[in-house]
This record gives structure tokens, C-alpha cells and sequence, in this order.
């Protein structure tokens, strides 16, 4: 009998061992062929008009998200976690939110996060490097082998080979990276290309190139913004009401309406769909659809 239990929870320790991100199948594909599900401003948190989550980013992480992104400012000398200016909403230091990825990758050995953030106030790169160095999140973030060229879209290793490189972190910045002297912060606009953003329309029936513009698809990942504003006198504000739809699996307006549709704009899936609310709907059922698992 103890030797069957002892059997069993090594199969079981062996099995979850085998799994990339929760998928066995993520193992062996490339981080560029697989759709990340992510929490559009993860850290602004909470029930006021500003807001975009209804749980924070250790829980965001638990329920399945794999890609963050967030709004930084420079505020009272350091680079600051807000939502368009730190005196409507300061999520705290950059440093801390990071900190935060970092004490849950530390005990989530099989999993891979992508961070995107954005540079409001167009500060220097060091100021980036400093907070990612604080946090000490920079020891696991993945830098190409083609650095500081861009790695091609066909060349990124498998979900599994950055998880034996201890490369479990993929940085990007949208402006201001510098990738000759800080090599782990990818320009995001070199690697991705971005669909339309505060988005009105709840059909979602626009897939065009919106950043950087003019750019072309060939040779560029893409993230799809499926998150749902609402015009109140001329100020689109997160629309929380609708966010079941919006974030359901299939139906008019939802993520796999939207997937869909790009995916016959550009001959592949999304490789990221941003959402506010990610506790509504079911964007990790969207994901596995996507992704076929």
C-alpha cells in the first residue's frame, strides 16, 4: 500500500513537472506561438471609474494570466505604477510590482510571464534597469541570443527551454528601450505590433495595425486590446457591467470572435489579448481554445 502511494505521488510530481504554464503541450512550443490571455493595467485595482482589475496581481498570476502589462510614470523621483497620472491612481513603485512577479515565480518553477510596461513620461532606460535590478526579477529575464538585434519571429525557444535557462521573465518596454545597453528590455514595437485600444465598439470588428503606425504585420507579433471602454461626456472609462461578455469564450464581441477575425486578417493567432476585468468571463477558456489544448 505505501509503495502504490509513494508510486502514485511520484507519477503525480512527475506529471505536473512535465507542464510549461499548466499545459504539457506548452512545453514544446515556441513563446512566439502561443496566445497569452493578459490583464490590461494589472495593478489598478479596486472599484473607482480608474480602475481596470478586480484582483491583484498575485491572484491574476494564480487564476492562470501569464502576460502583465502596466502604466508607469515618473513620480516623487522614481518610476511609479500609474493609471494616466499618479494623482488619479498610484499603484506604488515600479520596483514593487515586480517584486510581486518575482516571490510568485519563485514558487512557480514551470511557468513563464511576459511584462509589458509602458513609459508615460519617456524616462530614461536606466531608470527601467534600476527597478527590474531592485526587484531582482532581472536574474530571470530572458535576453535573445540575436541581442541586441531582434530575434526573428520563427527563432524563439520553446516555453520548456526558457524554463532550463531560468529565463522565465520576457520584458518588454513600448518606448524607450535600449536594447544595446540594457539587453533584457525588448522593445516592445520591434517584436509586436498592437490593434486599436479604448475600443467603444462592443462588436470589437476592428483588427487593424494601430502602434506603431504604418508598421507592417510581416515578421511582427501581435497583441489584440479587447477591452471594452464606455463614453461618459467624452471620457472613456473601463467598462466593468459588460465584462462577462466581453470576456467570454465565443459569441458576438468576445475574445474568440475577435481572435478570430485577426486570425484571418493575418494568417495566426494573437500572440497576446489584453483585458480589464480578468476575473469575468473566462479568458483562461478562451486561451485554451485558442491554443488548442
Amino acid at each position: 500500500m505505501r509503495l502504490t502511494t509513494a508510486f502514485s505521488l511520484l507519477t503525480a510530481a512527475a506529471a505536473a513537472a512535465a507542464q510549461c504554464n499548466g499545459q504539457t503541450a506548452y512545453c514544446s512550443r515556441p513563446f512566439s506561438n502561443i496566445t497569452f490571455i493578459g490583464a490590461h493595467d494589472s495593478p489598478f485595482i479596486g472599484s473607482g471609474l480608474s480602475d481596470n482589475q478586480n484582483i491583484n496581481i498575485t491572484a491574476q498570476l494564480d487564476m492562470g494570466i501569464r502576460f502583465l502589462q502596466g502604466q508607469t510614470h515618473y513620480f516623487l523621483n522614481e518610476l511609479t505604477m500609474c493609471h494616466t497620472s499618479c494623482i488619479l491612481e498610484d499603484a506604488g513603485p515600479l520596483s514593487g510590482f515586480l517584486s510581486e512577479i518575482k516571490v510568485w515565480l519563485d514558487s512557480h518553477p514551470q511557468e513563464v510571464v511576459m511584462v509589458l510596461v509602458t513609459n508615460g513620461d519617456n524616462v530614461g532606460i536606466g531608470n527601467f534597469s534600476a527597478a527590474f535590478e531592485e526587484s531582482g526579477i532581472d536574474g530571470y529575464a530572458f535576453v535573445p541570443s540575436t541581442s541586441p538585434g531582434v530575434l526573428p519571429m520563427g527563432q524563439w525557444p520553446t516555453l520548456q527551454e526558457l524554463i532550463d535557462q531560468g529565463k522565465r521573465v520576457v520584458a518588454f518596454l513600448d518606448y524607450g528601450a535600449d536594447m544595446s545597453s540594457v539587453p533584457y528590455i525588448l522593445d516592445e514595437f520591434s517584436y509586436y505590433f498592437e490593434t486599436p485600444f479604448d475600443v467603444t465598439d462592443s462588436t470589437f470588428s476592428d483588427c487593424s495595425i494601430n502602434r506603431p503606425s504604418g508598421a507592417s504585420a510581416d515578421g511582427r507579433m501581435y497583441i489584440v486590446n479587447h477591452f471594452l471602454d464606455e463614453d461618459i461626456l467624452g471620457i472613456d472609462i473601463p467598462d466593468r457591467a459588460d465584462a462577462a461578455t466581453t470576456n467570454a469564450v465565443s459569441g458576438t464581441g468576445s475574445i474568440g470572435a475577435q481572435a478570430q477575425l485577426c486570425e484571418g486578417l493575418y494568417g495566426r493567432a494573437p500572440n497576446g489579448i489584453l483585458l480589464d476585468w480578468t476575473d469575468k468571463g473566462d479568458g483562461i477558456g478562451a486561451q485554451n481554445a485558442i491554443n488548442g489544448v
